[in-house]
Parts: C-alpha cells; sequence; structure tokens
C-alpha cells in the first residue's frame, strides 16, 4: 500500500503542479506572487510526501525519509499559518477585512516561530495508522495551537473580498472538521492532501479579477461617453447660438 499511496501522491503532485503553473502565469504585480505560488507550494507539499510513504514503507534510507518528513511537517505545521493570511494581506486591498487579515497575520507569524521552535527541540515522529500517516510531535499536540491554526488559515481566507479564495476557506474549514472528527491522528497529512486537491479554486481567483477588471472598464467606458457626449452636445449649443448671434 505505501508504493500506492507514494505514487498516488506523485500523481496528483503533478496534476496540482500543472494548475499552480498556469495560476502563477496570471501574477500581474508583485503583490500576487506569494498567493499565486500557494497552488505550486501545495504540489511540492504532496511530492515530498510521495517520499515519505517510500521512507515507512523502508523503500528508501531511514535518513532520506527524516528529511522528507522533517520538510513536510514544518511546512505544514510552521509555514502555513503565517504564509495563508499573509499572502491575503498582500492582495487585499485597503478596508476593515485587510487590517482583520494584518491581525492574523501577525498572530499566524508569532505561531510559525513558536512552532517551528518546538519542531526544532522536540522529535518528531510519523507512523501508519489506518493507511494514513501520524505526524507526531508533543509540542504541537495540543488544542491551543490547533484552535491558533484554524484561525489564522481558514480565517484569512474566508475575510478575503474574493469569492473564490472565501470558498476555498470555507471549504478548508468543512474538511478540517470532517478529518478532525474521523481521523484527527490524521489531522497534518490529510488536511494538506485535501487542501492540495482544491487548490486550483485560486486560480479562479484570477478569471474572477479579471472579469471586475473588464467590469470597472466598461463601466469607466459608459461614463466617459456619457461625458463626452454631454460636453459635445454644450459645444455644438454655443457654436449654434454664436452662429445665430452673428
Amino acid at each position: 500500500m505505501d508504493i500506492y499511496f507514494a505514487v498516488l501522491n506523485f500523481t496528483l503532485a503533478g496534476a496540482i503542479g500543472l494548475i499552480g503553473l498556469l495560476t502563477f502565469t496570471k501574477v500581474s504585480t508583485p503583490n500576487e506572487v506569494i498567493f499565486a505560488s500557494l497552488p505550486l507550494l501545495f504540489a511540492l507539499h504532496q511530492f515530498t510526501e510521495g517520499f515519505v510513504w517510500l521512507g515507512v514503507g523502508g523503500h528508501i534510507e531511514y535518513r532520506a525519509l527524516e528529511l522528507a518528513a522533517g520538510i513536510f511537517i514544518y511546512y505544514a505545521q510552521g509555514v502555513l499559518p503565517f504564509l495563508i493570511p499573509l499572502s491575503i494581506w498582500l492582495i487585499e486591498k485597503d478596508g476593515y477585512r485587510k487590517k482583520l487579515v494584518g491581525m492574523l497575520t501577525l498572530l499566524g507569524l508569532g505561531l510559525a516561530v513558536y512552532t517551528m521552535y518546538g519542531l526544532a527541540i522536540v522529535p518528531s515522529t510519523v507512523t501508519v495508522i489506518n493507511n494514513t500517516l501520524y505526524y507526531n510531535n508533543p509540542w504541537t499536540a495540543n488544542i491551543y495551537d490547533a484552535t491558533i491554526y484554524i484561525l489564522t488559515t481558514c480565517g484569512a481566507l474566508m475575510l478575503s473580498s474574493s469569492i473564490a479564495v472565501a470558498l476555498f476557506g470555507v471549504l478548508n474549514l468543512i474538511g478540517l472538521t470532517i478529518i478532525f472528527l474521523l481521523r484527527p491522528y490524521g489531522f497534518t497529512s490529510l488536511w494538506c492532501l485535501y487542501a492540495a486537491v482544491i487548490s486550483g479554486l485560486l486560480y479562479f481567483h484570477f478569471i474572477e479579477r479579471r472579469i471586475k477588471f473588464l467590469q470597472d472598464l466598461k463601466e469607466k467606458s459608459t461614463q466617459f461617453n456619457e461625458k463626452f457626449n454631454k460636453e459635445l452636445n454644450s459645444l455644438n449649443k454655443k457654436r449654434l447660438f454664436t452662429f445665430k448671434k452673428a
């Protein structure tokens, strides 16, 4: 089964990676780089977990397993609670949403520093339970870290003014809840897999943005035409009045 799951992770990584590359091509400002990189980073994350499956099955050296598992857990538990709210804060327009996401970004930064410090001094383990990878570290295995983690990741996504991004956040919250209720030991592995699969939704943020841009352009064009016609009519009336007077 470990080979099967490894191949599944590698295959998903390839498919999500293609979507990630397509999403990255839609970047138009530096502020969008981190956000547009998320699907690609999720793909690389799943690629890493493919090696974890190979490691727990004894198909690669134990040192390689430690390296793959370390990369996976550091990114999943240490980087994401800061990276996700930061990416949303950078693309959000000024307003109350940006301020709230900014506060979550600072909270996520604090959690990221705290978590990565704990991961560095407390050894992590990875085992297989019911065909699910169980990443365990006593430092992060508590309800407080989990609550802040969900708040900074799903909360920031749901606060976005983009319908596609907010939907991604809602679906992640639903997925997290189901995973926690059914397989809490697979929280890290299964949620990252689920989030990677649905990260293609982030591509539609750029489609949504393009539609909004064209709508705004059309509205401005209509306003310009109305103003132009009004000014032209005014000039014609003045010219006609001057001609009659002459």
